[in-house]
């Protein structure tokens, strides 16, 4: 599962490099903007261009999130996507500066039950998306972490104090593990 944003870009130009089984792998994605399929913004576009296209991966092993349709419709189809593919063996997350992780941001309530969410009133741009709920966060062997760069220092602050924030409540079947570089950590640059 894999999820958006600068840190995780870096690792997926490392793992467009990679040789392995390629045919082995199944790509889901946490959490997706509502924006014309292809749009350089879409987390799947980003992944595509850093990784996907440059390995031997099966086009039928990548399930994108369809959220061309809209929120509501790309929830209801990748639900079902979601709902064959579980449990997940690694979800990757990340968190942005506001402390939101894939599209669940704070102070925003989500039903529990829905494995997929189709948010309409996210704080950044564009306001409709769709995200994976905690349920299906928390459906997988593996949950990594990965935060790195001074603005995300308050966050990480406010997590670490249990500010409830959504990723409080994401931890894989085992608990999560998070990496952190020394700018999120301290705050200072690095």
């Amino acid at each position: 599962m894999l999820a958006g944003g600068t840190t995780p870009e870096a690792v997926y130009t490392r793992l467009g490099k990679a040789t392995t089984d390629w045919l082995c792998w199944q790509i889901y994605f946490g959490d997706e903007r509502c924006l014309p399929a292809g749009h350089p913004e879409r987390n799947s576009a980003m992944a595509n261009r850093c990784w996907l296209q440059h390995v031997p991966l099966p086009s039928a092993n990548i399930h994108p999130i369809p959220a061309e349709q809209g929120a509501t419709a790309a929830a209801a189809a990748y639900t079902q996507v979601v709902r064959a593919a579980r449990p997940f063996d690694l979800v990757l997350l990340g968190m942005g500066e506001d402390g939101h992780t894939a599209s669940l941001f704070p102070g925003q309530a989500h039903a529990v039950d829905e494995l997929v969410h189709a948010v309409h009133a996210a704080p950044k741009p564009p306001a409709d998306r769709v995200s994976l709920g905690v349920t299906a966060l928390n459906d997988a062997t593996g949950v990594l972490v990965m935060l790195s760069g001074v603005g995300k220092h308050d966050a990480v602050r406010r997590w670490r104090h249990d500010e409830d924030l959504p990723i409080t409540h994401i931890h894989g079947r085992t608990g999560a593990d998070v990496y952190l570089d020394k700018a999120a950590e301290t705050g200072a640059p690095a």
